[in-house]
Order: structure tokens, then C-alpha cells, then sequence
């Protein structure tokens, strides 16, 4: 897995913000912040007249951000790996998570909080996925397979670590079908068979938003869309992502996430993946 990630990692470093609490904080040009976590379940049953199938399931996920941010400078970055998976006793293990996420972006202030902004992003998985996640079933995705690959020129409104939007009014947009199984006309909007990527010219617009509710729960909001200039612009590529994280100590939370996706180029119908789980977690908030 690692040499997989070692050669797309383009350009990592990232989050940085305002509120600064005293002189001291305000010569603090880099800010870092995310959290790793490790959660698991699972269920054992022997001789139960009820019926069930004893599983055990994780699933890791890093999320890092890192912003540099100083006089009309901003330079903005994202990293966000999982991988997680589900074993039924007797069963090959079923993957319940696999993403991998990197973006960049490099502004300058254009008027107080809004940025003249060049951006990059990479998107892929790790590991083959299966039509309905058996693993002995047909194989629909892979490593790069599809990968998804973006630069762009917009601007960005920046207030502070917890919410920002950004609008990119030219995207150029690279889809990477690099499975030569998978290489098939239709297939991920490929125009023939054989043919390794897709290529689109389009718009894209993002907005994050983190709010807590409570002492311990807050609740993360992220959504965007993309539109294709040269085919069907009003076919919108949607995603939505909210994480509402309960903590309970230092080290333990519950997580609940909600991913709702819609690419016509996938398949026609609003993909949806919800999870919930318990384990070990350590938040990052560090300014240096």
C-alpha cells in the first residue's frame, strides 16, 4: 500500500487560521490539524436460538489539514486516507472503506477574506471493489481505477479553519481508468474501449463547514459539485460528506459518517454509504 501512496503524494503540507489568542500566536503562520483514528466491531454468537452470523469489522481513517496563511498569502492543503473492512466467520473480508484524497491550493488576497486561488486535487483507492462487495463477484474498481485528477483556477472565501468555499469557474479534470479489465466504452464516461483516461473542462465549487454542538460533538459538513462544459453541463457530479464525532475521553469516540454521492458517469443512481463505529482516536490541533 505504501508504494502506491509514495508516488502521488504531489505536494503535502497544510491548515493554518485565524483567532489568534495572543502575540505570541500571531507570529504563527502554520497551523496543523486533523485527527487518526482506529475503530472496530464486532459479534460472536455459538448455539443462539435468535440466529446471527459472528463478524468482526474496522476501519482506520487519517483526515490532516495544514494552512499556511500570513499578510495576502494562503496556501491551503488536505490529506485524507481510510481503509476499513468486514469479516463474516467463514467469508473472504468484505472493504467497507478505501479512499484516498490529496488537494492543494495556493492564494493570494483579492479583497479581505476572498483569495485568487490556483488548486490541485488527486482521488483514488487502494484496492479492487467488487459489485456488491463480494469479493468473488465481478470486479468493478481498482487502484486508480477510477482515479480522478484536477486543476483549477478560482477563488476562494477563506474566514477561518472551520468554514471556507471555494468557486473554480475553469477546472480541467483528468478520470484515470488504468485497470485494463475496466478499460470498457461506457464504463466511467470512457469514450471507446481500451482507452486509458477521460478527459473534461469544467466548473467546481466547494464549501466546508465545521460546527460544534456540544462540549465533546461537532459536527462536520463538506460538499461540492462539478459540471462538464463539453457534455451534458447540467448532469452535475455531486458529493456531500458529514462526520458527526461524539468524543468521550482523550482517546475514545464515536464516529458517524454519511456519504452521499451522484455521478452519472458511475451509474444513475444517488450512491449512499453510512457508517458508525467506536474506538481509539487522537485529535491534532498544533500552530507553529
Amino acid at each position: 500500500m505504501k508504494s502506491k501512496i509514495l508516488p502521488m503524494v504531489l505536494f503535502i503540507s497544510t491548515f493554518m487560521m485565524g483567532q489568534q489568542n495572543s502575540e505570541k500566536d500571531s507570529l504563527k503562520h502554520w497551523s496543523l490539524s486533523g485527527y487518526n483514528n482506529f475503530h472496530v466491531n464486532q459479534a460472536a454468537f455459538s448455539h443462539w436460538n435468535a440466529g446471527g452470523h459472528s463478524n468482526i469489522g474496522w476501519n482506520a481513517r487519517v483526515n490532516y489539514q495544514l494552512t499556511y496563511k500570513e499578510n495576502k498569502e494562503l496556501f491551503q492543503n488536505i490529506v485524507i486516507i481510510g481503509y476499513g473492512g468486514n469479516k463474516l466467520k467463514g467469508e473472504s473480508m468484505h472493504k467497507t472503506q478505501d479512499e484516498l484524497f490529496i488537494s492543494s491550493n495556493y492564494g493570494r488576497q483579492i479583497y479581505r477574506n476572498w483569495y485568487g486561488v490556483f488548486g490541485s486535487s488527486l482521488s483514488t483507492q487502494f484496492a479492487p471493489g467488487y459489485l456488491h462487495g463480494n469479493p468473488n463477484g465481478r470486479k468493478i474498481s481498482n487502484y486508480m481505477a477510477p482515479g480522478y485528477a484536477q486543476v483549477a483556477i478560482g477563488a476562494m472565501f477563506h474566514k477561518n479553519e472551520n468554514f471556507y468555499v471555494e468557486i473554480k469557474p475553469l477546472v480541467a479534470k483528468w478520470t484515470f481508468v488504468l485497470d485494463r479489465q475496466l478499460q470498457v466504452e461506457g464504463n466511467y464516461g470512457l469514450k471507446h474501449n481500451g482507452a486509458p483516461y477521460l478527459f473534461q473542462l469544467g466548473s467546481f465549487g466547494s464549501c466546508y463547514y465545521r460546527v460544534r454542538l456540544f462540549d465533546n460533538v461537532t459536527f462536520t459538513n463538506s460538499g461540492s459539485f462539478f459540471s462538464n462544459y463539453l457534455e451534458h453541463p447540467e448532469r452535475l457530479v455531486l458529493n456531500y460528506n458529514g462526520e458527526l464525532n461524539m468524543k468521550i475521553n482523550n482517546y475514545l469516540s464515536t464516529l458517524v459518517t454519511l456519504d452521499v454521492k451522484y455521478d452519472h458517469y458511475q451509474t444513475i443512481h444517488t450512491q449512499l454509504k453510512e457508517t458508525l463505529s467506536l474506538g481509539l482516536t487522537y485529535n491534532i490541533h498544533h500552530r507553529f
